[in-house]
């Protein structure tokens, strides 16, 4: 009797805390059943390789401004590579100081004199292209935080080859439009300070950005310097009220001279005219460097560039330290998104949209009804089927299959697991499971009372036999059910978290309470000599 009262005060407390979890955490729905958009985003990591030439070159060029050295050209040449021209041939072995100060592991050659170039090593390559698809999910995921997207589920893409690696699944739950949803994610919010190159015989606010690329081309007397790139700048909805409706040019260095990834914090705030705009902090060290380089530039334009567009053009007239603003015709809402994606920090590559999905909530709310009709229906047909076949001891399996379940829902809700309509398909096939284990323990006692042996005695031979069989069958399943979480997304792990819970209470319910109330109808019948099986 005394085994009988903690076993039983066991699986109440089990029962009455998975109770207290439905209330207290109601099970969340997945998209399938919820609504809302899906949506997988392939990473550009040749991207991430880009930024960090013009990350060394920037290192660089800063490293010879303070040796007091001028070089021609500091560029990147490709996607993994840098070269460094045109400085005096006396100076080389200080050059060659500075690049090996400004970076570390790359294979540094000497083509030729006053020259040298900066290969990344593949091995290096690989890491930082890993790095940028970790990277792009850990700032899509502060983004969508901030953004107010609840219950959302982000990961890498499972599956075997590199292009698996390089996709990022997004799941968000209620977003029925994902038009701003997929601005805030795909933006790579990529923030550049770019000096300006003037062509020859042109200073100061004497130049105009040239509608056309082969305008700019031609005013550098056909080619633009080795150190200079064209870059866009679209006309915005000030330039178009002012007739403006041509996109400009304009001559930019390739290496910034700050990036987004100095900002400190970024803000809506207001410009000149009290139109909504962008207001940014630089962290102390960006900001000593801002300074040099807005002293020096002193009376030229200074381009601000987000993700290769011209922004704005603005002529510097003081030194800039680690505050300033960011103008354009943003609309408050504009602004406060753009402040959010430099806040949360740039892609280190571009994100492309590969596929898309929406699920309205009308069909999410049939889904539901379908699985919860689907599972209601295989409940009562197990349920009426143990009864015939098992008589009262069919009774029993339905009682442990009714905790199973209880026991199912009450730890996804204790876990805040989703649920998702292939984890209502894995519900119903823990009812199987479960009843599966009852059906093996029923027969082996139905063995054992057909050799002569009481009931309590093929009750205990029963559950002890079956034990080593039913641990087999419910690994083994296990097993599968793991690598379908580790490998699999979205529906796919739901089924396998539902399944995985499911089948260990399913040992739970149908050795433990099963014996109990076994045990616990037989507890005063010492003498009985038959069972209803």
């Amino acid at each position: 009797m005394r085994a009988l009262g903690w076993r039983g005060g066991l699986i109440l407390c089990v029962i009455a805390l998975c109770v207290i979890a439905w209330f207290a955490f109601p099970i969340r729905l997945g998209l399938d059943l919820r609504g809302g958009s899906y949506l997988v985003l392939e990473v550009e990591t040749q991207d991430a390789l880009a930024a960090e030439c013009d990350t060394v070159a920037g290192r660089i060029t800063a490293k010879l401004r303070d040796k007091g050295i001028t070089a021609g050209a500091i560029s990147r040449d490709g996607m993994d590579k840098v070269v460094v021209q045109g400085f005096p041939p006396d100076k080389e072995p200080d050059v060659r100081t500075a690049i090996d100060e400004s970076q570390s592991g790359w294979i540094v050659s000497q083509p030729g004199p006053g020259q040298f170039t900066l290969q990344l090593p593949g091995a290096a390559a690989t890491t930082l292209q890993k790095m940028a698809v970790d990277q792009c999910l850990e700032r899509i995921q502060s983004r969508i935080d901030q953004f107010g997207v609840a219950e959302q589920n982000i990961a890498k893409q499972g599956g075997i080859g590199e292009s698996a690696l390089e996709r990022i699944v997004l799941q968000l739950p209620g977003v029925e439009d994902p038009s701003r949803v997929k601005d805030i994610v795909q933006t790579q919010a990529r923030l550049e300070w770019k000096e300006m190159t003037y062509p020859p015989g042109v200073s100061g606010t004497g130049f105009m950005a040239p509608p056309t690329k082969e305008a700019l081309v031609a005013a550098f007397g056909g080619a633009l310097p080795p150190d200079t790139e064209a870059y866009p700048q679209p006309p915005d909805a000030r330039a178009s009220a002012a007739g403006q409706t041509a996109t400009r040019w304009w001559p930019l260095k390739k290496t910034p001279a700050v990036a987004g990834s100095d900002l400190r914090s970024a803000r809506r705030g207001q410009d000149r005219y009290g139109k909504p705009a962008v207001d940014f902090e630089l962290s102390p060290e960006a900001g000593r460097r801002f300074e040099v380089v807005t002293r020096e530039n002193k009376d030229k334009i200074m381009a601000i560039v987000l993700d290769g567009k011209v922004v704005s053009a603005p002529l510097i007239k003081a030194v800039i330290s680690s505050n300033g603003i960011i103008e354009g015709s943003f609309t408050r809402e504009a602004a406060d998104d753009l402040a959010l994606k430099l806040r949360s920090g740039a892609l280190p590559a571009r994100v492309t949209i590969v596929e898309e999905r929406t699920v309205g909530p009308s069909l999410g709310s049939d889904s539901i009804r379908a699985g919860v009709g689907a599972a209601l229906v295989g409940f009562a047909a197990v349920m009426l089927f143990m009864l015939f076949y098992y008589r009262l001891s069919g009774l029993n399996a339905v009682v442990a299959l009714a905790v199973n379940v209880v026991i199912l829902l009450g730890a996804m809700s204790w876990m805040r697991a989703t649920l998702t309509l292939p984890g209502i398909a894995g519900l119903i096939l823990t009812v199987g499971m479960s009843v599966d284990s009852n059906v093996l323990i029923f027969e082996r006692i139905r063995e054992e009372l057909g050799l002569g042996k009481s009931p309590r005695a093929a009750i205990d031979a029963g559950f002890k036999r079956v034990w080593t069989t039913i641990v087999d069958t419910h690994v083994t399943t296990l097993a599968s059910a793991f690598f379908l979480f580790a490998y699999g997304t979205g529906p796919i792990r739901g089924f396998a978290v539902t399944l995985i819970i499911g089948l260990l209470a399913s040992v739970f319910t149908a050795v433990f309470v099963s014996r109990f109330l076994y045990d616990f109808v037989l507890r005063s019948r010492t003498r009985q000599t038959s069972l209803s099986i």
